[in-house]
């Protein structure tokens, strides 16, 4: 669901001022929106050792992909109680669904490394999601499901079609290689964290050509 604007104002305003005060996710400071469209919006997170988010509002579903080696807690704003710390490491995910019209949390970085993540949330959640999945579903939440592909070198993935829009992260430095049915080939040399968006319907597989293994993970929207 897409909350308007004044919504998400309105949610902000109602929250006490100061340096605790809430604000919509793509406000909060170490949050970057990376990618925004109709569709979708992707946020990189990247926290400090020891250092906390601010107190933000999230009205999305989403998507989270670890990308790097720590622990973290998760701090509520209503009750203000924090969780016990929760290790992460790199390709980890996790597909949260929203509970309600928003949540208000802040993130706590307890461990050594910082906190690098990488956020997909849906603009909209679909009344009827679609049937059409890709491959084995690794993880999904009420607007998107994801799949994981873990890659030795030389491996390739099965042939699988993508029937809706979606969002391939590289979780790995990797070279890519992606075949479609008919022969065509075409390789990308991929780093941590580079993502694209396809909004188009795409039947692939995917190997790693590179001399180490690699990780790649689809989120596609329902």
């Amino acid at each position: 669901m897409k909350l308007p604007i004044a919504t998400l104002l309105a949610l902000a305003l109602s929250f006490p001022q100061g340096a605790d005060k809430p604000v919509p996710v793509e406000q909060e400071p170490l949050h970057k929106v990376v990618f925004q469209n109709e569709a979708v919006t992707v946020m990189h997170l990247t926290l400090p050792s020891g250092q906390r988010t601010q107190y933000h509002i999230h009205t999305h579903d989403r998507v989270a992909i670890m990308l790097s080696e720590t622990s973290t807690t998760n701090q509520n704003f209503a009750d203000k109680k924090e969780s016990e710390p929760r290790p992460a490491k790199a390709g980890d995910f996790v597909a949260l669904t929203l509970n309600g019209t928003s949540e208000t949390h802040r993130v706590h970085n307890v461990g050594k490394n910082p906190y690098d993540v990488l956020d997909i949330e849906p603009a909209v959640r679909p009344e009827t999601p679609s049937p059409d999945i890709a491959a084995t579903v690794a993880a999904e939440n009420a607007s998107a499901r994801v799949y994981n592909w873990v890659l030795a070198p030389g491996a390739t993935s099965p042939m699988h079609t993508h029937m809706r829009p979606y969002v391939i992260v590289s979780i790995t430095d990797m070279n890519l290689k992606m075949s479609s049915p008919d022969g065509q080939t075409a390789t990308h040399e991929v780093g941590v964290a580079d993502f694209r968006y396809v909004d188009a319907k795409i039947t692939h597989n995917l190997s790693n050509v590179g001399a180490t293994p690699g990780q790649i993970i689809e989120v596609e929207l329902k």
